[in-house]
């Protein structure tokens, strides 16, 4: 088996729900534009608070992806 190699990068997701839609949301973006997902970490969660109301859920998540060679 040859090996391989996994980039990893941080988004942040929102939502006027709940962190697991937060989270969830940064994920399904991701996958619009990247191959081959492999692992998703949420690393931190807050909130956006405005009058006293809860009013985002932010999740930050780590993705990991495979790390594809580019052709000449």
């Amino acid at each position: 088996m040859a090996e391989s190699v996994y980039k990893v990068i941080e988004l942040v997701g929102t939502s006027t729900e709940s962190w697991e839609k937060a989270a969830k949301a940064a994920v399904e973006r991701a996958a619009e534009s990247l191959r081959d997902l492999r692992i998703a970490e949420v690393v931190e969660q807050d909130l956006q608070i405005q009058n006293g109301r809860v009013e985002l859920y932010r999740c930050k998540v780590k993705v990991s992806f495979k790390y594809e060679k580019e052709s000449d």
